[in-house]
């Protein structure tokens, strides 16, 4: 009799597991969370992991996204949530799905068919949709890739993934990252005209870039994981990640079925003393992107909180906000926020003609608040660094620094330094989106921070600052910003019923 309680703890953890895996729809006490962001896209019960984002793709209308949201309890296989949108801003959830592997990427087969290609155990799997809301799919083929002269018929093992694909004409090319045959760990590309056999081509890098490792070794070098190969200006992009290092990206050529790239960026910082899970640090992890119907490049990132010290035991991981990603002539990248996020203010305050005296923070007197968009342009006068405090508390000025730094070319948020390089004279523009718990910073298009940050709300006021010298603020403006709660939906995973 003693061990009935045992039995029914067993059965009650299980049930509640299997719960939680089904997709239970959010407790009131989770939604008032008040570190809850509320237009960021976050996990819609009270699970807090979600994890890369996967198969974007605009089809018939809506634009959809999936993420790594959970793993199976029962085959420990990982389930991916689905959201869909009419606006990349206010999103539908529905059913999650298994695709019986990791990561991949949603592609337009040479025959107009939505297509994903995946990465299960040894194999390459693709996958087409039964349906035109894409919540279910059938398997269309499993392919083991082979490799050039002398090494037909090896297996790929188990250390490969995150394909990429994409179509010219009637050829789709594949692009097969971190296998085990690769000299330095470059992707493999192999290209097919039938989906059905993959054909070798080559290693697709041509050269070394100044400054990147390219080894495999996650732990000490870069690794070419998440990418996302895309034309962009006159110059084609690799979106991609190192382990160890966070978001990067490749810009360059594509040629002769060769990628020759000449430049080299980072979208992830270093963040000084603040223990990290990986080596280098950051929050920004595992970009995806897709091309609207109208020509612009979006992607979204992986957002997590590395320090040891988390945000929420609920949200310490969210999905960031899509950024528009142009290349103009001069070819610099340019980074903005979606334009559509621009629906989403109200109740517009502004505030003109500021002098901010060096040492004497200003604080702003009808702006303040933790769901907002700050917008304010800087001259930087005498001022040596200069800036902006966001929930800054009245009592003891703590809150979250904003600091531009012209002489050391950085843009700082928190302890997480960028680089930035301003033009003499060149006033700074920057978009401050804050989500409770979670900031994104902006700055002349050309810089993007994000930061998951633990703080004490008070009365969530903005100061300004300045040292070394006054500076000047033309104006600032705020909106406050609505939620974009998703739609409620049933979350069983197909086949779970």
């Amino acid at each position: 009799m003693k061990t009935k309680p045992i039995h029914y703890l067993v059965v009650i953890s299980l049930i509640c597991a299997l719960s939680g895996f089904l997709g239970a729809q959010p407790p009131a006490h989770t939604l008032n969370d008040p570190t809850r962001p509320i237009y960021h896209l976050v996990s819609q019960d009270k699970r807090s992991h979600i994890a890369d984002p996967n198969f974007a793709f605009y089809w018939k209308g809506r634009y959809h996204l999936y993420f790594i949201a959970a793993r199976n309890p029962v085959t420990k296989e990982r389930n991916f949530a689905h959201v869909s949108s009419t606006d990349m801003v206010n999103w539908k959830y529905h059913r999650e799905t298994n695709f019986g592997g990791l990561s991949g990427t949603l592609f337009l087969s040479p025959d107009g068919v939505p297509t994903i290609i995946g990465k299960a155990s040894k194999q390459i799997t693709l996958h087409r949709p039964l349906d035109d809301q894409l919540e279910h799919w059938e398997l269309l083929t499993e392919v083991v890739p082979t490799f050039g002269p002398g090494q037909d018929g090896k297996r790929m093992s188990e250390k490969h993934w995150d394909p990429d694909a994409w179509v010219e004409g009637n050829t789709t090319y594949i692009l097969i990252t971190a296998h085990p045959l690769s000299p330095k760990g470059q992707p493999a590309l192999f290209k097919t005209t039938d989906m059905k056999t993959f054909h070798f081509v080559d290693y697709f890098l041509d050269v070394d870039v100044p400054g990147v490792a390219r080894t495999s070794d996650i732990k000490t070098n870069d690794d070419l994981s998440c990418p996302s190969f895309f034309p962009i200006g006159n110059k084609w992009m690799m979106l991609c990640i190192s382990h160890n290092k966070g978001c990067r990206y490749y810009l360059g050529d594509w040629k002769d079925e060769k990628f020759i790239p000449d430049y080299h960026g980072w979208m992830n910082w270093h963040k000084g003393d603040v223990d990290s899970r990986y080596g280098h640090g950051g929050d920004v992890f595992a970009p995806e992107s897709l091309l609207a119907p109208d020509g612009r490049r979006v992607m979204w990132a992986w957002l997590f909180a590395q320090s040891k010290v988390r945000v929420s035991p609920n949200w310490q991981e969210v999905l960031s906000l899509p950024r528009e990603l142009s290349l103009p002539e001069d070819g610099v990248l340019r980074i903005q926020p979606l334009r559509e996020l621009e629906q989403l203010r109200y109740n517009l305050k502004t505030e003109k003609n500021i002098r901010v005296e060096a040492g004497t923070p200003y604080r702003l007197k009808k702006i303040s608040g933790d769901t907002m968009e700050l917008m304010l342009t800087i001259s930087q006068g005498e001022a040596e660094r200069y800036g902006v405090k966001i929930l800054c508390d009245s009592t003891n000025g703590k809150g979250l620094d904003v600091v531009v730094d012209p002489k050391a070319k950085i843009l700082q948020v928190g302890v997480t330094r960028a680089p930035l390089e301003l033009k003499e004279k060149e006033e700074i523009q920057l978009r401050i989106f804050i989500d409770r718990s979670v900031v994104e910073v902006f700055a002349n298009d050309r810089q993007a921070v994000a930061w998951q940050h633990v703080y004490e709300l008070g009365d969530a006021g903005v100061c300004l600052f300045s040292e070394g010298g006054a500076m000047e603020v033309p104006e600032v403006k705020a909106w406050d910003m609505k939620a974009a709660l998703p739609e409620v939906a049933d979350l069983s995973p197909e086949g779970s019923k």
